[in-house]
């Protein structure tokens, strides 16, 4: 049974989501909540994620340990674990990722693929950003996005 609970944080309302075993999704307050296939509960995987996303948000964690399950084809989760690789305080563009998993033409899928991450901040896709060095596209919004490298620039000293 999936299980679900919902906290206000820095950065907004998010929700997390896990399946008995690992972190399955984030997601911000402007998604589809899924209630009817989650049970409210506050798990002790989900007090976890919560406790380590804190810890980022204050600037005391630059790395997550959890256990992750994100649902995806099997291009998309060669980009998420692509992703899990960008160093804390640092940004790709999609070009530069399309590189690192060795389809250097693929940045469009690559873009696409940074769309549909189940685990936004754990996964990092905010550390993607367009080859010009401008932020385009987040899931949570280009405000929540320019919080997150905020956040990192401010704490990776």
């Amino acid at each position: 049974m999936q299980s679900i609970f919902y906290y206000n944080t820095e950065i907004g309302k998010i929700g997390i989501e896990e399946n008995g075993a690992a972190i399955t999704k984030i997601f911000f307050i402007n998604e589809d909540l899924q209630e009817d296939i989650s049970e409210k509960s506050e798990t002790e995987l989900i007090k976890e994620a919560i406790r380590q996303l804190n810890e980022y948000f204050q600037g005391k964690r630059n790395v997550f340990d959890l256990p992750l399950e994100p649902k995806g084809t099997e291009f998309q989760k060669r980009v998420w674990n692509a992703l899990k690789e960008i160093p804390f305080g640092e940004t790709k563009s999609y070009g530069d990722i399309a590189k690192i998993i060795g389809n250097e033409k693929a940045a469009r899928a690559v873009g696409m693929a940074n769309n549909k991450n189940p685990i936004p901040i754990i996964i990092p896709c905010h550390r993607v950003i367009g080859s010009n060095g401008k932020l385009i596209g987040y899931a949570g919004g280009l405000d929540i996005k320019e919080k997150l490298l905020k956040i990192e620039k401010n704490y990776n000293k």
